[in-house]
């Protein structure tokens, strides 16, 4: 479980098969194996360690087909989380770093100290999203200001704009998105009352 705010943008390494090596030192340096970290929203453990600041983690086919990382390139930057724990402050959201989809950078529209950026959202997940509500955008929770059928917006202040790769994403650009788990739980459980 995760809460969706970056302790550090790290990079990737590269990926060898199923493994990719992420260089992020802040956080290597107190990683050991069997840990869960999210890179770029994805809930990964953590396999091996460095002392030059970086990890390994394995990923499987069904992760890469889902999200972003199959299509990362070595030395693009990731956005990295480690695991919450009892004590940790909630300053986001629930993230459970369980890609639901891949999503498209719509537009950026410049603000006086913002950002609003658009987003595609597939099939299936608008019932997931309303205006206010999280949803965590390549692990990133963030504060849905507009939505419709097919996309959704947020707005993005400059500590999110400089310190993860939401800042460096262009349009056309590719996404993880992770919509709030509790609507799906109560979409499940309102679908079973009149059962």
């Amino acid at each position: 479980m995760f809460t969706g705010i970056v302790e550090e943008l790290g990079e990737l390494v590269g990926r060898d098969g199923t493994v990719v090596t992420v260089r992020g030192p802040k956080l290597a340096a107190g990683l050991t194996p069997g840990e869960s970290i999210a890179v770029n929203g994805v809930c990964l453990t953590v396999t091996g360690t460095g002392h030059d600041g970086w990890f390994t983690a394995d990923v499987m086919r069904e992760t890469f087909d889902r999200s972003t990382l199959g299509t990362l390139r070595a030395g693009e930057p990731v956005n990295l989380e480690r695991a919450a724990t009892l004590s940790t402050r909630l300053g986001g959201h629930l993230v459970q770093g369980h890609v639901d989809a891949v999503g498209t950078v719509l537009s950026r529209v410049p603000g006086q100290s913002w950002e609003t950026v658009r987003f595609s959202l597939p099939p299936g997940l608008s019932r997931y999203v309303v205006e206010k509500g999280s949803i965590a955008v390549d692990g990133v929770s963030l504060t849905v200001t507009a939505v419709g059928d097919e996309w959704f917006e947020v707005g993005l202040i400059p500590t999110t704009l400089r310190a993860t790769t939401l800042g460096r994403k262009a349009v056309g650009e590719l996404v993880n998105l992770e919509v709030d788990i509790v609507a799906k739980y109560v979409e499940k459980q309102v679908a079973g009352v009149g059962s």
